[in-house]
């Protein structure tokens, strides 16, 4: 592939589940934590620093050269990059045939709500704050290989069966309230939950 931006391929593992992870990111030092997070989990890193370098991997920039047989099982952007943001991405990629069905992570420094919103409403499987950390990796490595999976609802903990349970001492030992506050398993869900405590 000849082009004048970064584009940067690590394969780890010759496994048939692999999971392709095409990464997109503006700052070296970003795409380089990245890339180093996904090869803990064996998955096969392309890296490129710009919206359009992935368009024209990806065969959706104005030479519509698709690549035959190309497999991206995931893209992870930044949401803040010269030229194209990840959100722009977003929005060509959920605009194409044949790669709409793929998951769209967005990252970004900033924690800005209505930010968050759109790209989730635009179709992004899910946003994450920088730093990007290892538990946030993994959770999206499950996105590349079990397919859609939809992070956006809490998990129901709030109805606990506690009539099977033998009555307890409560001075002997902790017991778990119907009204304990559910487990939260995202950036964006422990976001909206601030907010709304806070309202």
């Amino acid at each position: 592939m000849e082009c004048e931006g970064v584009v940067s391929g690590v394969r780890m593992g010759e496994s048939s589940e692999e999971v392709h992870v095409l990464a997109v990111d503006d700052s070296l030092v970003d795409r380089k934590v990245i890339e180093r997070l996904l090869k803990i989990l064996a998955c096969k890193v392309t890296a490129v620093d710009s919206g359009v370098r992935a368009l024209e991997y990806l065969g959706l920039d104005q030479s519509d050269a698709f690549v035959e047989g190309l497999k991206v099982d995931l893209i992870i952007t930044d949401y803040c990059m010269p030229g194209m943001t990840g959100y722009d991405l977003l929005k060509k990629i959920k605009e194409s045939s044949t790669f709409r069905e793929i998951p769209v992570v967005i990252m970004s420094s900033e924690n800005i709500l209505p930010r968050i919103d759109r790209c989730l409403e635009e179709g992004a499987e899910d946003f994450i704050v920088k730093p990007v950390k290892l538990s946030d990796v993994k959770r999206l490595k499950d996105y590349g290989v079990g397919g859609r999976i939809n992070k956006r609802k809490l998990p129901d903990t709030t109805e606990l069966d506690l009539s099977s349970s033998p009555p307890s001492d409560s001075s002997s030992s902790p017991s778990i309230s119907p009204s304990s506050p559910p487990v939260i398993d995202s950036p964006i869900q422990r976001l909206k939950m601030t907010t709304t405590a806070l309202d």
